[in-house]
């Protein structure tokens, strides 16, 4: 039996791994944040050397959208970088076998060209909007990168384009696109308004994947074989991008979602907000051609996502 710890397995993503990996292959340990602090180095350790895990999946972060990065630029970098440096590290020396750190696309720089590809790695600017999480990230990577060169460990790293789905945030402020939407257009439905006002132009694209099958693709990653992930990635190229294939304009999306949830007024959009980057689309052709491919369409996610939405409504 595989001893599974999941950080953040209160999350959206780690919720979802949680539940794919409930099976008689595998024991799971878990720690909510008030039985244990990620950001203590001291606990993180003696948690580690006392559960002695097989594999990690490392997927607790502090995750927002764009207004919340920019009002908490410090929190970010700080307390992603401690979870990250803690559980990885606590895992080299626990010995730990298998390590899966999950990142993000807003890894990539700002122009970058489209889609992009593990490659485009430090090649630019990053989007200043998200740069501290995006810094996190990369040194999350790089972390793994250089526990693997030195002491020839197996920790593997996955960038997720934007996810959504069951047990996403859906705070009216500090929320992803979808979230933030869906909620919005469920409280004008509610209260009758006839306008909902959008951050941005609407113009920018983005591109979407449905939480189920981001964690079914880290579940792929963390049980590839390990001469064939080796063979397919770089020594200091080591992560493997995870997206849908294809993304869509703001706008489109808010159509969707206005459908999905029944607002039948007007979606306007407030062109003093930051759009963010013109274009984030990833280039999964390495997992794509290793196995894996996407099973949820966007429409069909964003209707389970709302139902999600209404079941959990206070």
């Amino acid at each position: 039996m595989i001893k599974v710890f999941i950080a953040g397995h209160q999350g959206m993503v780690g919720s979802s791994i949680y539940s794919q990996l409930n099976s008689k292959d595998y024991k799971i340990i878990t720690a909510s944040r008030s039985d244990l602090d990620l950001t203590n180095q001291n606990d993180v350790i003696n948690f580690f050397n006392k559960n002695k895990f097989d594999q990690v999946y490392l997927a607790a972060a502090k995750v927002g959208g764009i207004h919340a990065n920019n009002t908490y630029p410090a929190d970010f970098i700080y307390e992603n970088l401690m979870i990250q440096n803690n559980v990885i590290y606590s895992s080299f020396r626990s010995g730990v076998k298998k390590l899966l750190f999950l990142g993000s696309s807003c890894i990539y720089p700002k122009n970058a060209m489209q889609p992009m590809s593990e490659d485009d790695l430090l090649t630019g600017y990053l989007e200043p909007t998200n740069e501290p999480y995006a810094i996190s990230k990369i040194a999350g990577i790089k972390m793994c990168e250089s526990f693997n060169r030195q002491y020839k460990t197996d920790y593997r790293s996955i960038m997720p384009t934007n996810l959504y789905g069951p047990g996403d945030n859906y705070h009216s402020q500090n929320s992803h696109v979808i979230p933030g939407l869906i909620k919005r257009f469920h409280d004008a439905k509610i209260n009758n308004d006839k306008e909902v006002f959008a951050w941005g132009s609407g113009n920018v694209r983005r591109e979407f994947l449905y939480v189920d099958d981001m964690a079914a693709a880290a579940i792929f990653v963390m049980n590839l074989d390990y001469d064939l992930y080796k063979k397919s990635t770089k020594k200091m190229v080591s992560h493997i991008n995870v997206g849908a294939g294809k993304d869509f304009t703001i706008k489109y999306l808010a159509k969707i979602i206005s459908e999905k949830v029944g607002f039948k007024g007007v979606i306007k959009w407030d062109t003093s907000k930051p759009d963010g980057a013109p274009q984030k689309l990833m280039n999964s052709s390495l997992l794509n051609k290793l196995g894996w491919n996407p099973k949820i369409e966007l429409a069909d996610g964003i209707a389970l996502a709302y139902e999600d939405f209404t079941k959990n409504l206070k």
